[in-house]
């Protein structure tokens, strides 16, 4: 890990130097986000992750000297983790609309909740990669709960797709809301406001302590995922960033259709099982057959790629379908 912290190093700096760009620059003054300049900056991350991709197929041996990955398995682990981060990412998305309807969080506000909120998203994520990956090194039998746990939650995401949030019976909201005094109103981007002398918290804040724990949530969920699929942590560490990063773009892209992809839900959830599987199945097979029978890295990209690409193409036939239903009931 010391032989390589130059390359930590410099890659957070890259991140925060991006985030900085973002924020004093592109978005200094709040307004709304348009289609148009968010799919623009989808366009930017995805390609700066891309080439990040090749700059591992090129340079993994002389940044990760001695890794027991080889520079195409890097590769392909970067990808195969990146796509499922991605796809886990929109199931973010369905619950950060909910969140904004119901505190009724203005347009041209949302940008700077959503920054905010990935910053300390990828503190918190950072912070349990590195544990995961130590806990892991020192018990193996931690694979298990891993494997276990993605399967799990698989089968109650599939079991619950219509389930509702509710902000107000969120424990750390309910927490928060007790011990610090909550203004009435919004006071433009501002977290923090004064009423009649007294420091408040803004509805603004409010919010951000909703999506920051609505990401711990879903990161309990999506890191052992990437587990699945590699255990080297720069590698885990840099495909969730890059996710994450992109998050913000996706959702003012997705945001008005999300309630389109009926079927992305249950798609994500055969995704969490099949994860699951692999991480369990490498151990299993030894107990079983003696032998240890691994899912490459190239089929569990395929796999997870076709899921996803099914899920979205059959919600879009769906969609068009009840429209269809509706225009001729209607007629």
């Amino acid at each position: 890990m010391f032989d390589t912290l130059w390359v930590w190093i410099g890659f957070n700096l890259f991140v925060l130097a991006m985030l900085a760009i973002d924020l004093g620059v592109f978005h200094r003054e709040a307004h709304e986000v348009s289609l148009r300049e968010a799919a623009i900056w989808s366009v930017v991350w995805i390609a700066l992750a891309l080439l990040f991709n090749a700059g591992l197929y090129v340079f993994w041996d002389q940044i990760m000297p001695g890794s027991s990955l080889s520079a195409s398995d890097a590769g392909l682990a970067f990808l195969t983790g990146y796509l499922i981060e991605k796809a886990l990412s929109v199931d973010n998305i369905f619950v950060f609309v909910l969140i904004f309807s119901y505190f009724a969080v203005p347009a041209k506000y949302q940008h700077r909740v959503l920054f905010w909120g990935i910053l300390g998203a990828l503190i918190m994520r950072g912070t349990m990669i590195l544990a995961g990956a130590a806990l892991i090194k020192q018990f193996h039998w931690i694979i298990w709960i891993f494997g276990a746990f993605l399967i799990f939650t698989g089968i109650r995401m599939a079991r619950s797709q219509d389930e509702q949030v509710e902000p107000e019976k969120n424990p750390v909201v309910q927490m928060f809301r007790r011990f610090v005094p909550i203004s009435d109103r919004y006071d433009g981007q501002k977290f923090l406001t004064r009423q009649n002398g007294v420091l408040m918290a803004t509805p603004l804040l409010f919010v951000l302590v909703m999506v920051e724990t609505t990401d711990l949530i879903f990161a309990v969920d999506s890191i052992p995922a990437i587990f699945a699929v590699t255990q080297e942590p720069f590698i885990v560490y840099t495909s969730n960033v890059f996710a994450i990063l992109g998050l913000r773009a996706l959702y003012f892209i997705l945001a008005g259709v999300v309630h389109l992809f009926h079927y992305l839900k249950l798609g994500l959830s055969v995704v969490l099982v099949f994860v699951g599987v692999k991480m369990l199945l490498p151990d299993l097979s030894a107990a079983l057959i003696g032998i240890s029978w691994k899912i490459p890295t190239g089929i569990s990209l395929g796999v997870v790629a076709t899921i996803i690409a099914v899920s979205i193409i059959a919600s879009l036939v769906r969609a068009r379908t009840v429209t269809a239903g509706e225009h001729v009931t209607s007629s």
